[in-house]
């Protein structure tokens, strides 16, 4: 295996156990081999169409074995894979592509026309693949299929000279509005990962792992990299849904997944929620946002011992709440893994003490070596060596790292500091909210005031809890009279990004598109 080049993980397991199942995407069933053998064939077909070290190739497609392929493939030649979302719009997309200037961008029937549209506005010409089937009726499209692009290949193996610190993917975060901010992960990053997570999942080659989130999400290779070095079977959704969910690890035997609270919170709501089919489970890992306390003691009784937590950012620090310790330190997002640090900053830049609130700053062997072709952003971002986050914790005596909220949400009620994460916590118990947020909203004569946000539970006789008994329930709760929110908007569907996470900030746009969405 050539220990530079993470597509070696995917040589390895064929070369020793090149039958033993690796992908299961619906009814396909890929072997080691197989999958060996298809990401090598599009390794040549990229070369062929000029791809090389450093090109990069854009994917905007939702969950496929195509993407998969694609990974690897760009992995064997030193391209860079630049998975983008497939819920991007026109101007999102045109600013994300004319920042990676990709050499290839590989389509679905969906995606096709943005694309096409955000493509002819690009400086210069970018082949792009048609991956399904192409609109019969669009006799206009000169876009190639993935089949005529793969077309027929040498057999030789492709592993282009790559060196650790090589890019191996871009991943931006957003794309919507603004600059865009691509985070740069390396051969190296993407290794340790494998390696860490692993190990902290407890994973092994009779593992099997289950994902139904997007593929394009930084999430996803939390479990798909220590998958593919261990050698286990992948199973990869088309995407999530709770009962094709609860259907899926009864029948594979799932035994780790990866999800986001708000799919953890639909699974438990789900009818067809039982322990019983979900007994296989030995490692349910959260992250993404935080889970509220209340979802957690959900978990716990239901699923006992198989409950980890993943606090994290993309740009390259995590921590990891053990399953061993999610009961004696509920609320903890955990440690840092082995070979990573954690600081708290206080306003002034020295360390806070123990139960003091601040800053966020973490080290580790997952940090990106910056922001594409963005400097001065990442000098903002690591410093000496630290990357700062942006969010607000304390430590508790034992160093286990606790969330407070994110440093911009927080909330500045006449000099008073509200933090929304306190709230959320509290409107989390009540039995009719599915989901909750409190973000700040202008205020004639505090400057700011709490709004709640919720997604309701049906009940099971039609009926439905109104927005004034909400608002009355909650600041009965709160600790204090300014934690009191001033209203509860009642939301039929959260905006949300790729990876699931709800959108504050299009929520306290008045201009939300959704805006007639809030009851």
């Amino acid at each position: 295996m050539d220990a530079l080049n993470i597509s070696g993980l995917v040589s390895h397991h064929a070369h020793y156990r090149p039958n033993d199942s690796a992908v299961v995407f619906g009814n396909q069933r890929l072997s080691w081999h197989q999958l060996e053998q298809r990401s090598n064939h599009l390794a040549h077909a990229l070369r062929v169409a000029g791809v090389g070290h450093g090109d990069r190739v854009v994917t905007v497609l939702a969950n496929s074995v195509e993407l998969i392929y694609i990974y690897w493939a760009c992995a064997r030649l030193g391209a860079v894979a630049v998975p983008l979302s497939p819920l991007l719009m026109s101007g999102g997309l045109q600013t994300l592509l004319a920042d990676a200037e990709p050499k290839i961008i590989f389509v679905s029937a969906a995606t096709q026309g943005l694309c096409t549209e955000a493509k002819t506005r690009l400086a210069s010409t970018t082949l792009q693949i048609l991956v399904g089937e192409r609109n019969p009726d669009d006799k206009s499209n000169d876009d190639i299929s993935f089949d005529a692009f793969m077309g027929d290949r040498p057999t030789e193996k492709i592993h282009a000279a790559v060196v650790p610190d090589d890019l191996f993917n871009i991943m931006y975060t957003s794309g919507t509005t603004g600059l865009p901010k691509g985070i740069a992960l390396t051969h190296r990053i993407r290794a340790h990962y494998a390696t860490l997570m692993a190990n902290a999942w407890r994973m092994d080659a009779q593992s099997v792992v289950l994902h139904s989130g997007a593929l394009v999400f930084n999430g996803a290779f939390v479990t798909m990299m220590p998958a593919l070095l261990v050698g286990c079977r992948f199973v990869l959704q088309a995407q999530f849904d709770p009962i094709s969910f609860i259907e899926t690890v009864e029948r594979e035997a799932v035994t780790h997944t990866m999800l986001v609270p708000s799919q953890i919170a639909a699974i438990l709501d789900s009818p067809s929620f039982d322990a019983g089919r979900l007994a296989s489970l030995q490692m349910l890992v959260s992250l993404g946002a935080p889970l509220p306390v209340a979802q957690k003691e959900r978990l716990e009784t239901h699923l006992p011992g198989r409950f980890y937590e993943l606090y994290g950012l993309t740009e390259g620090f995590v921590t990891i709440l053990d399953r061993q310790d999610a009961l004696r330190k509920r609320g903890s997002v955990g440690v840092p893994p082995p070979f990573s640090s954690l600081r708290i900053v206080r306003e002034d830049g020295t360390d806070a003490n123990a139960s003091e609130i601040g800053e966020i700053a973490g080290r580790s062997p997952l940090l990106m070596p910056g922001y594409y072709r963005r400097p001065e952003l990442t000098a903002q971002t690591i410093r000496d060596g630290w990357l700062f986050t942006g969010d607000l914790g304390y430590v508790d005596d034992d160093g286990y790292l606790f969330l407070v909220d994110r440093k911009k949400d927080m909330i500045d009620s006449g000099g008073v500091k509200i933090y929304p994460r306190d709230i959320e916590e509290i409107m989390a118990r009540h039995p009719d909210v599915a989901e909750a947020v409190v973000f700040g909203v202008p205020h004639e004569k505090w400057g700011e005031t709490p709004l709640a946000a919720v997604q309701l539970r049906p009940r099971a006789d039609g009926s439905a809890a109104n927005a004034d008994e909400l608002r009355s329930w909650i600041n009965a709760r709160v600790a204090a009279r300014y934690q009191q929110v001033s209203a509860v908007s009642i939301v039929v569907n959260f905006p949300r990004n790729a990876a699931g996470k709800i959108l504050k900030r299009e929520l306290r746009d008045p201009h939300w598109a959704g805006r007639e969405r809030l009851i």
